[in-house]
């Protein structure tokens, strides 16, 4: 877990190593969301950059008769 400061002018600088391990870059567009107590930034994604990223995933759960 890392620890940022809020600036003056209330800025974060997000550590090195997440935005490596996220793909993260200058000018890129974020969206804030706060949980309660906490604050999330969630990258916004194009559909073209989602594409395929649940490739792989089981979709064998239980379903009502009625459904398909």
């Amino acid at each position: 877990m890392s620890a940022v400061t809020i600036s003056p002018k209330y800025q974060v600088v997000i550590p090195k190593s997440i935005r490596e391990s996220m793909d993260l870059h200058p000018g890129q567009l974020v969206e804030v969301v706060q949980y309660d107590d906490r604050i999330e930034f969630v990258p916004v994604r194009s559909a073209k950059q989602l594409r395929g990223f649940l490739a792989g995933i089981d979709t064998s759960v239980p379903r009502e008769d009625d459904r398909l």
